[in-house]
């Protein structure tokens, strides 16, 4: 593409393109449809002067300051709350739409929570001139129930997911490596008593518990009546996409010994008296969707299926035994892409085909 064609679209600029989700959105920014014009990429003082490749070009990465936003047209930010916090307003105030991917802004009411395959009229209204991201574990869900409560009227929802270690980040992701490193290397059982493995994992990194060959139900911080900020955001956040404000949502978040993919159970309630074979064919046309669903043969979704892919994986599709309205069903979604950079990446598409349209 020549520069003057490119000058004809909306300029993008990545803020955090040296972190861990950013390294993701460069790859899905060479790999998907070309619809930028010029793209800055963004980062702290100590990034700047870095040269990364997107799009087979080399880019120079900047330092974050104001004058960066000037002439942007969208601007994705893959930082922390509070970098966003700061920085999203300011891009908004030098022209840019800015669209978030931490959580910092997904409860503010003048901020829309944007699903592109669930809610993208949601996108239009944006008074603050700020969209944000949803959490990586309600998007591993949020396609599914999104198409699921189309057809069938969501009235209440029940979940446990099993989320993978580098939902804390990177400190995660080295944690559990460790872990698994030093007990793979012991020569003695461990497990007979709790004490014995935490002595031998050592450093618990950001979880409570050793998370090497073990389960640990709690992701996040500790909220109101014993939830965590976690199971929090999967009620608050799937209310708020859905439009559904007082959807009965019960969630226990559990981190597991998984690098990356998060994956889900879930119990769904609705309106209408549901079919398995039904759901599963709404769910074969639904776009993010892939469905493996044949037990009988071995096939149902695992976090090994949809790690480095983008859609979510659904499977063990059923009508509850007791409940006609009931589906209970499993499903994974890579965190990363989809849970991260994939949906950004996607409302920033939403947005450069509004701005081509004037």
């Amino acid at each position: 593409m020549t520069a003057r064609d490119r000058s004809s679209k909306p300029t993008l600029a990545v803020v955090g393109a040296t972190g861990a989700v950013g390294t993701v959105m460069l790859d899905l920014l060479s790999t998907r449809d070309d619809v930028w014009g010029e793209i800055r990429l963004v980062a702290s003082a100590r990034s700047a002067g870095r040269v990364l490749r997107v799009r087979g070009e080399d880019v120079v990465v900047q330092a974050l300051a104001p004058e960066v936003f000037d002439g942007v047209d969208v601007a994705m930010f893959d930082v922390p709350d509070e970098i966003s916090a700061e920085w999203a307003p300011i891009a908004a105030s030098r022209g840019a739409v800015a669209v978030d991917n931490s959580g910092a802004f997904r409860m503010d009411h003048d901020v829309p929570l944007v699903v592109p395959e669930v809610n993208p009229e949601h996108a239009a209204n944006r008074p603050r001139g700020i969209i944000s991201n949803p959490n990586c574990t309600t998007l591993s869900m949020i396609v599914v129930l999104g198409a699921l409560h189309q057809t069938y009227g969501l009235e209440s929802l029940v979940v446990a997911s099993y989320q993978a270690a580098s939902g804390a980040g990177q400190p995660g992701i080295d944690t559990l490596r460790e872990q698994i490193a030093t007990v793979a290397a012991s020569p003695e059982p461990l497990g007979t008593r709790p004490g014995d493995v935490r002595v031998a994992v050592g450093d618990l990194g950001p979880f409570p518990a050793p998370l090497a060959m073990n389960v640990v139900p709690w992701a996040g911080s500790l909220k109101e009546a014993g939830y965590t900020s976690e199971e929090l955001k999967v009620r608050n956040e799937t209310r708020k996409i859905l439009s559904l404000s007082d959807l009965p949502v019960f969630a226990t978040c559990v981190r597991v010994p998984v690098i990356t993919t998060h994956s889900l159970a879930v119990h769904a309630r609705f309106a209408t008296e549901v079919d398995a074979d039904h759901a599963r064919d709404v769910l074969h046309r639904s776009p993010s969707v892939v469905v493996v669903d044949d037990p009988a043969n071995g096939e149902f979704p695992t976090p090994i299926d949809a790690v480095g892919t983008d859609p979510t994986h659904v499977g063990r599709i059923r009508k509850s035994i007791d409940d006609p309205f009931a589906l209970d069903l499993f499903l994974c979604g890579d965190n990363l892409r989809k849970g991260a950079a994939l949906n950004t990446a996607q409302i920033a598409e939403l947005l450069a085909a509004e701005f081509s349209a004037r």
